[in-house]
């Protein structure tokens, strides 16, 4: 796919992802989650991504990634700041350094778009 062609994706809550398979940095045992990759250019690439009810830890690390929430409810430690609840409709941004743990509560699906340094 050319970085100028146009990609359409209906109905993102129930696009088929990927199967779902361990998650590297859970917390809660045998969490799982799976992703979709839509589109990549440059520095930025965008896509789905879906979790089990669990947590886990994350990190940024030279890239940037903003998220969308499309269905689903977390809570969102963000190391050194007050715990956030997102749900569907919710924007959240976490900054290159960024790290901290979520909580999901029931199983999660969003849109991200992750930019690299």
């Amino acid at each position: 796919m050319s970085n100028s062609e146009t990609v359409v994706l209906h109905d993102a809550g129930s696009a088929t992802l990927g199967d779902f398979g361990p998650k590297p940095t859970a917390i809660t045992e045998g969490l799982k989650e799976a992703s979709l990759a839509i589109w990549s250019g440059g520095k930025t690439s965008t896509g789905l991504w879906a979790s089990e009810v669990g947590s886990f830890t994350a990190e940024r690390v030279g890239y940037s990634e903003i998220c969308y929430f499309i269905e689903g409810s977390v809570t969102v430690e963000a190391e050194g700041e007050a715990p956030i609840k997102y749900g569907p409709g919710d924007i959240m941004v976490m900054p290159s350094g960024w790290k901290g743990t979520w909580h999901v509560h029931t199983p999660v699906r969003k849109h991200f778009t992750v930019i690299d340094d």
